[in-house]
């Protein structure tokens, strides 16, 4: 690739990404984003050496941040060894680390098994396809407002507009319902209890109208991810659980974003004091470093497939350096205490984005758990009007929050009226202060051109 005299590196990779590759998710012409080349702690560097704190962790993924030397060191140990080892023959490293994942997981006594797979989108429709196994059912609920994955299985199983381009759905057998969101509340009140009740209520209703003897599992995500990193009101998740304790119905927790410290435990659900029966995992597991996902099953519905077999399967299940990958982040977690130093974040970030809040009548609400935050723009603070409706066409005026934000050295990913704030999990203070100091002029920025 020649570079000419009057073009910089980054702009000749921009115009080769353009020419070749399709980004997700927008229209491909006009695309004018960073050509990102190295990444070093909580920084991302462009091709032309600008410095960008990744204040999102990537896509809510990058836990450790970015380069950490051992993970680093484990996945070159792996290369040095093998790097691909057929997914029905038994393999060290995949054995090692499906042990370990089971022992995260929050089933002491009983234990588990772990499925691999390349993403989330796969995990959850492994998760799926596992409980109708076990269970013979054939129905799944699952939230609108959700996110599972766009391929055309996840996005099935998806509430929200990603699915729509894969509809007819190709997984028959998805029924939806509405789960609680405090500040937009699909039940007509502004009270958490009576959010809760009310969102648990239609939740049975729902279950009985679909007969609970023909549902497999509820999928549900501990803390609704990319649609706005919305908590659940006390006592919501524990009422799936005991719904599902009566019923026979599966509960599977998707934890593709919460997992890994994120919400300040290993699991999301523990923050909750939840036990589902399956875990679908991703992203965190390698700090993004590898593909990887995966499914945790309870052991008693794991033993199911003793006696008949596993329906389901990935040439890059269990991949020797995915594996590798996964162990190294798993000791790094472990050794630096991470999932601690993830729970210390919490009121350290809401402070300093309340503290945004209190100064720009743009943010509409501050919400979030963990390192796991969001900013919900409005135009009227008092009416909840969002800033750009949910749903609709482009980002509108946020664009200008975003090219504030890459104007100051600060990446952060966003939907619509939303952005996520979720920094890498060893982020500093002096480091978060930097980045939440640029959010607070981009937001400036925001609010005086949002009138």
């Amino acid at each position: 690739m020649a570079t000419s005299a009057t073009e910089s590196v980054a702009q000749e990779i921009a115009q080769q990404h353009r020419r070749f590759v399709l980004t997700p998710w927008v229209a491909q012409g006009g695309l004018d984003v960073p050509a990102i080349v190295r990444g070093e702690g909580v920084y991302l560097y462009d091709a032309d050496g600008k410095r960008y704190m990744d204040l999102s962790s990537g896509l809510v993924a990058a836990n450790l941040g970015h380069g950490h030397p051992t993970v680093r060191a484990a996945m070159h140990a792996q290369i040095d060894r093998l790097c691909f080892g057929p997914p029905n023959w038994f393999n060290d490293a995949r054995a090692e680390l499906a042990e370990a994942l089971v022992n995260l997981a929050p089933w002491q006594g009983e234990g588990g098994r772990a499925f691999f797979t390349t993403g989330g989108a796969q995990a959850n429709e492994d998760a799926v396809k596992f409980a109708r196994a076990v269970t013979g059912r054939p129905k799944v609920l699952s939230a609108y407002r959700s996110f599972h994955g766009s391929s055309p299985g996840a996005a099935a199983l998806t509430g929200e507009n990603r699915r729509w381009s894969s509809e007819p759905a190709t997984m028959p057998g998805v029924v939806r319902f509405w789960a609680p969101f405090p500040y937009r509340s699909p039940f007509d009140t502004r009270d958490a209890a009576e959010e809760t009740a009310r969102a648990l209520a239609h939740l049975r209703l729902t279950v009985a109208a679909e007969d609970p003897e023909r549902i497999a599992a509820i999928l549900i995500e501990p803390v609704v991810g990319s649609n706005g990193v919305i908590v659940y009101p006390p006592g919501y998740l524990a009422g799936i659980r005991a719904l599902c304790d009566e019923t026979g119905i599966l509960m599977i927790c998707d934890e593709v974003m919460t997992g890994f410290g994120r919400l300040g435990a290993a699991f999301g659900c523990e923050r909750f004091g939840v036990v589902p029966d399956a875990i679908a995992f991703a992203k965190g597991v390698t700090s993004a470093y590898a593909p990887l996902g995966g499914v945790l099953l309870r052991e008693r519905y794991a033993a199911a497939f003793d006696t008949k077999p596993l329906p389901g399967g990935h040439t890059y299940s269990g991949h020797p350096v995915a594996m590798s990958a996964g162990l190294g982040a798993l000791q790094a977690y472990r050794e630096e205490d991470v999932f601690a130093r993830a729970l210390a974040l919490e009121s350290g970030l809401r402070t300093r984005l309340e503290r945004i809040a209190g100064r720009h009548q743009v943010v509409g609400e501050v919400r979030g758990t963990g390192a796991f935050f969001a900013l919900e723009f409005v135009l009227d603070r008092a009416a909840r009007t969002p800033l750009v409706a949910w749903q609709g066409a482009g980002l509108g005026v946020m664009a200008t929050l975003y090219g504030g934000l890459r104007r100051r050295g600060i990446y952060a990913f966003g939907r619509y009226n939303v952005l996520c704030v979720a920094p890498p999990l060893v982020s500093t203070e002096a480091e978060l202060d930097e980045a939440l100091g640029a959010l607070d002029e981009a937001v400036g920025e925001l609010a005086r051109v949002a009138g």
